[in-house]
């Protein structure tokens, strides 16, 4: 049974067509857990791999206990393969890194020392080293948009390499779908969970292809609207639709009353400014619509309220 076994430190390595990566990263992954002296599984997620990755996941397991091995029937994603991974795994801390050999196993001492300092979840920040242009562009523009929009101060919140305590890497197993898994540390902080950020190295890739495309730059900028809507406005709907709302009113409103102030006091037509009144009558209703919107949206948060935590404790003295 999963609930009697129990490590120091549990190892998440999701992969896809990974086969010539695989043998490669284990004796590096395994003479670096060995030096710690602790206890410790590597814990792989074969998210549908169509080559010889489950293969050689395989014959590792074979050859060693420590290796466990999840595997999907079909690619259902990174966030499903990390839920899975936190769901499944039993350290006390919980390390998550590539399986392509660009996180380099000599940091994971770096992530683990954070931890032990007290802090919650460690992000990797991949200073050193570069990869491939059609990845490191677009991760340069998200590091340099999300610290701006979201007021945290993270510089590669996009790097697989980090570190949880258990707690948190079971808290944030049902938090994370479609491309959510960028945002992890976005949705620890909104926990209250102490986040620190420790320089690891970037090597480059040896063999395979990067998954990154133009299509999950896309999905990943649509997922982190979705994430800073949830992590301000999820418990309070209104403060969001409402604002939107108000200010459309008002502007609307605005232009009607000069529109009018016009036509009683110095006799000019309104229908000399018809689009402009028809405009400005459009941001009535639509103000009002996402006013109304709002509303709703807290009478249902109100109704499960009942039914959910919106907090977090992190201890209970008794």
């Amino acid at each position: 049974m999963v609930e009697e076994r129990s490590c120091d430190i549990s190892v998440i390595i999701p992969v896809y067509d990974e086969e010539s990566n695989v043998p490669l990263l284990y004796p590096k992954l395994k003479n670096v857990l060995d030096k710690l002296g602790k206890n410790y599984e590597i814990v792989y997620i074969d998210d549908g791999s169509r080559d010889n990755t489950f293969n050689e996941l395989s014959r590792l397991h074979a050859q060693d206990n420590r290796v466990r091995v999840i595997r999907f029937s079909t690619n259902f994603g990174k966030s499903a393969a990390y839920a899975a991974g936190f769901r499944f795994a039993i350290g006390d801390v919980i390390i998550t890194m590539d399986g392509d050999l660009q996180d380099d196993p000599e940091d994971i001492p770096l992530l683990l020392g954070k931890i032990k300092e007290g802090n919650d979840l460690v992000v990797g920040w991949k200073y050193e080293g570069r990869g491939p242009k059609s990845k490191s562009i677009p991760s340069w523009l998200f590091n340099k948009v999300t610290p701006l929009l979201t007021r945290m101060k993270i510089h590669d919140m996009n790097c697989p390499f980090k570190g949880y305590r258990k707690h948190v890497a079971k808290n944030l197993a049902d938090k994370i779908y479609g491309e959510l898994y960028r945002y992890l540390p976005l949705i620890a902080r909104n926990r209250g969970y102490r986040i620190e950020e420790v320089k690891v190295r970037n090597l480059p890739r040896q063999y395979g292809q990067s998954k990154y495309g133009v299509s999950k730059f896309l999905k990943g900028f649509l997922d982190f609207l979705t994430i800073l809507f949830l992590t301000r406005f999820t418990m309070s709907p209104l403060y969001f639709f409402g604002t939107i709302g108000l200010i459309s009113t008002l502007i609307g409103g605005t232009i009607v009353l000069l529109l009018y102030i016009q036509k009683f006091f110095f006799g000019i037509n309104v229908g000399n400014y018809m689009p402009l009144f028809t405009l400005s009558i459009l941001m009535v209703i639509f103000g009002v619509q996402f006013i109304s919107i709002g509303l709703l949206g807290e009478m249902i948060v109100q109704k499960d309220r009942a039914h959910a935590d919106d907090y977090t404790i992190e201890t209970i003295l008794k």
